[in-house]
């Protein structure tokens, strides 16, 4: 624990390389922790730094890398290749547990968050765990999804908190996922809805649309695709975000402006902008839209059973109108969404997160 009253504590934040979302969430908790006179480390792969350091250029980076999951061309192979990649998985885990404690050999850290990566645990240091999966869905039935649970338990009990980015009462932004029948045995706290992201006065231009590409290849790139084919014929204004900060800049169409990736402040604006916002149904995607109070059409990635519950979810509860990426038009549906009753999420409560980052560097400063 932290022991020095001259000296600030030294908090190592690493999220998990699985698209930009995990480091993008890992923003608000970032932001605060540097409110609260703390020195912060970040620990990430490329792409994730890339994103980073454009938030917090005077931070320090170190390399650690992710576990760099493939999918397949569609929803069957996906499957195949996330099962197949289970031990690859398993293997990281252990690695990133021996990175670890290479690291905390050579240097003093007080506190390590680490947001779903699984190997970031020390028993000599407190270490707090983010997910909104407390639940991991799987197409194989409940007692599959039993057996992965009790792994997944086995792993989120070895930290010493489990910091769940969603809220305790309903109504829930993760569903199952979030709010399971058994909880694991660590102290489980809720922390809202992390958004990098604050909600402006702007005018919205008639059929703009914001697509946000994000999630490993070739998915991504595959959607890329099919939104491009036919957003030539879109008669408003198109922004395009890549989620590729580390590739080189597409040149703009007639009606479609593109880039890589866009710093928090430019790409906050362009939502409040445009009438529709079009993406992955990524959980960090998902808060984003939530905090924002925009309306939204998802395209969960095929095979990918998270995204495949939320969009599901969500839909039912009319947060946000989802699409199937199979035969996807974007014509109907937009026709649709534009006829889809949205409701407005009323739970939103920032104070969470910045509570629980208060309460934590209280903890330690004893």
């Amino acid at each position: 624990m932290f022991k020095s009253a001259n000296s600030k504590p030294k908090i190592l934040v690493a999220p998990l390389n699985w698209g930009l979302g995990h480091a993008s969430r890992c923003i608000p908790i970032i932001k605060s922790l540097i409110a609260n006179q703390t020195e912060v480390i970040i620990a990430c792969g490329d792409n994730q730094r890339l994103m980073l350091k454009a938030e917090f250029p005077s931070l320090r980076f170190i390399d650690l890398p992710g576990y760099d999951l493939k999918y397949g061309q569609n929803k069957r192979l996906t499957l195949f290749k996330i099962i197949f990649q289970i031990p690859k998985i398993l293997i990281r885990i252990k690695r990133e547990n021996h990175w670890l404690k290479r690291f905390l050999a050579k240097e003093r850290v007080d506190v390590v968050i680490s947001d779903n990566r699984y190997g970031l645990f020390s028993s000599e240091i407190y270490c707090v765990f983010i997910t909104h999966q407390l639940r991991i869905k799987v197409p194989f039935g409940k007692k599959i999804e039993n057996i992965i649970q009790r792994i997944n338990y086995q792993y989120i009990n070895k930290f010493s908190a489990c910091w769940v980015p969603d809220f305790e009462n309903e109504p829930s932004l993760a569903g199952d996922l979030s709010h399971p029948a058994k909880l694991t045995e660590k102290n489980i706290r809720y922390i809202g809805c992390l958004s990098r992201f604050k909600k402006l006065d702007a005018k919205i231009a008639a059929d703009s649309l914001l697509i946000i590409l994000s999630g490993p290849e070739p998915q991504r790139t595959i959607l890329e695709k099919i939104l491009l084919n036919q957003l030539q014929s879109h008669p408003g204004k198109v922004t395009m975000v890549r989620g590729v900060p580390d590739k080189k800049e597409k040149p703009a169409n007639s009606n479609i402006t593109v880039y890589n990736h866009l710093p928090t402040t430019e790409l906050n604006k362009i939502i409040c902008e445009s009438e529709f916002v079009i993406c992955r149904s990524g959980y960090s995607s998902i808060m984003d839209i939530v905090k924002l109070e925009k309306k939204s059409i998802v395209i969960p990635t095929p095979g990918q059973t998270e995204q495949e519950y939320l969009a599901d979810y969500l839909f039912r509860k009319k947060i946000v109108f989802s699409a199937q990426q199979k035969d996807f038009l974007l014509n109907d549906a937009l026709n649709n969404a534009r006829k889809f009753c949205y409701k407005k999420y009323e739970n939103i409560d920032d104070s969470l997160m910045e509570k629980a980052v208060e309460d934590l560097i209280i903890s330690i400063r004893k």
